[in-house]
């Protein structure tokens, strides 16, 4: 599932684990196809497609999309939440991973320029992970970053 924690790093070859799983109910779908939707420039790798997909055929739904957000909190300011969405509101960036989409809201679209999600599965640690070269420093603890 997902890891526990954020470790936020500016190092490319450092990885930024997080995350919670959150199911959210239906609302303010926006209508029409997903090809209209403005794209971003988040990356998701194959293994963690991979997993996103199973994750998806555990639950038994295949309407769900995976979001990654930004919002404020934490000792830096910011922390990222990612979650399993049904929605697609006004404003989201929507890119598609081989059958994966990946939406970004408006407002983090900048904070998640270049980043890179992916999975990893070790004896040490389980959980997505992110690479975010726009984070600029983070906190002590771990959780947040700026």
């Amino acid at each position: 599932m997902f890891g526990p924690g954020v470790t936020p790093t500016k190092d490319s070859n450092q990885h930024e684990q997080y995350g919670r799983k959150i199911m959210t109910a239906a609302a303010n779908d926006v209508k029409g196809d997903p090809t209209e939707l403005p794209s971003h420039d988040v990356k998701l790798s194959d293994v963690a497609a991979e997993k996103v997909r199973s994750l998806l055929e555990q639950e038994g739904r295949d309407d769900l999309r995976l979001r990654i957000a930004v919002q404020p909190g934490g000792c830096s300011g910011l922390i990222y939440q990612l979650y399993f969405d049904e929605r697609v509101l006004d404003g989201d960036a929507v890119r598609d991973f081989d059958g994966v989409e990946v939406i970004v809201d408006k407002m983090s679209v900048p904070y998640l320029a270049g980043a890179s999600i992916d999975f990893e599965d070790t004896i040490a640690k389980q959980g997505f992970t992110i690479d975010n070269p726009s984070a600029s420093g983070s906190c002590a603890c771990g959780d947040s970053f700026h």
